[in-house]
């Protein structure tokens, strides 16, 4: 196993790469004379027009998740459901039945044909998506599941439990155990993301680690406090981790340095969701004290504190391609677009 050590943060440091961490290089002409600056491009507008709020009717909300093109959202319930809405239109679509104590998470598959839940019932349900139906019903973990995800093709789903393991699971087998298990954790593993051929773990033991699929290699960087959300940046090169010291921080995915950290919100007791924007041009976290944060992700400086309800925002979703957010507070969500947004029917 390699273990990146913490580091502290360098912004504007020569020879960072790609997308994310070119935007933190130094500026200058390296080896000659600075050029003039250009002018400043306009800035990316961040969702902050609230355009619909949906009572759930689900008692409490514990996750909402777009779908992979955005145009829909699920929502996970404490009532034992998962819905499927239209949030623009502010309809809802169908609801999904089958799960015998309240759903943690759910995910839509790239076609969205599929889609995948798990919760405090230990389970991990496969349904479809046109008939409301249940396909498979996965059972293994030994305690509630936090996190699932489907591999990109639909053929896979990846859970997190407190259990402290990953189980994948086969979508077109009939076996009933999972194909692998990752038990490296110490502790619950509180979220799980993949991508082509990595999956990303952030687990309450303060370690986030990452499976090379294709190399077989795993990498851990030691954050220190209990993880509770990790994800990619939108160009694959970083990670952003949120954990229970009120803190997030990007690192390099390659070499684990530490090239941002982001504070002001309040993460002490639950798992919040955090994710970077559409653009990869903010850092945006939940927070315990009723708002949404965002952060300028190359300066670090708070961007905007959105009050969204009271008590917790427990969870978000941000739009794949466009500046939408979702939020979770309580039974309901909200829906937010950028003040110069203009809804197609003339209304927002």
């Amino acid at each position: 196993m390699e273990d990146n050590n913490k580091v502290t943060p360098k912004r504007g440091f020569p020879g960072q790469k790609t997308s994310v961490q070119a935007a933190l290089r130094w500026r200058g002409r390296e080896g000659g004379a600075m050029a003039f600056p250009e002018p400043k491009p306009r800035g990316p507008e961040l969702p902050q027009k609230r355009l619909k709020t949906l009572d759930c009717g689900q008692r409490a909300v514990r996750a909402v998740r777009f779908n992979v093109d955005g145009n829909y959202c699920l929502t996970c319930g404490s009532d034992k459901t998962l819905k499927l809405w239209s949030p623009l239109r502010g309809t809802l679509l169908r609801t999904y039945s089958g799960h015998g104590y309240e759903v943690l998470d759910a995910a839509g598959s790239f076609d969205n044909s599929s889609l995948c839940s798990g919760g405090g019932d230990k389970a991990v349900v496969l349904w479809d998506v046109a008939s409301g139906q249940v396909v498979r019903k996965f059972r293994g973990h030994a305690g509630k599941v936090n996190t699932v995800q489907f591999n990109e093709e639909a053929t896979v789903i990846l859970s997190g439990s407190i259990d402290s393991t990953i189980r994948c699971w086969d979508c077109r087998s009939r076996r009933p155990d999972p194909i692998q298990k990752l038990d490296e954790a110490k502790d619950g593993i509180s979220s799980v993301k993949v991508s082509d051929h990595e999956v990303l773990a952030g687990s309450v033991d303060g370690r986030v680690r990452r499976y090379d699929l294709r190399m077989g290699h795993l990498f851990s960087d030691y954050v220190g406090s209990p993880i509770t959300c990790t994800c990619f940046s939108r160009d694959g090169q970083c990670t952003l981790v949120s954990s229970l010291d009120s803190t997030l921080r990007l690192l390099d995915k390659d070499t684990g340095e530490l090239l941002g950290e982001y504070t002001g919100h309040k993460n002490q007791e639950y798992k919040l969701d955090c994710c970077l924007s559409e653009r990869d041009t903010h850092v945006v976290s939940c927070s315990e004290d009723g708002k949404v944060f965002f952060w300028d992700l190359v300066e670090g400086a708070l961007a905007l504190a959105l009050p969204v309800g009271p008590g917790v925002v427990q969870s978000l979703a941000y739009h794949p391609t466009e500046p939408c957010l979702l939020t979770a507070v309580g039974g309901s969500i909200q829906c937010w677009r950028e003040e110069t947004y203009k809804a197609e029917d003339g209304t927002g």
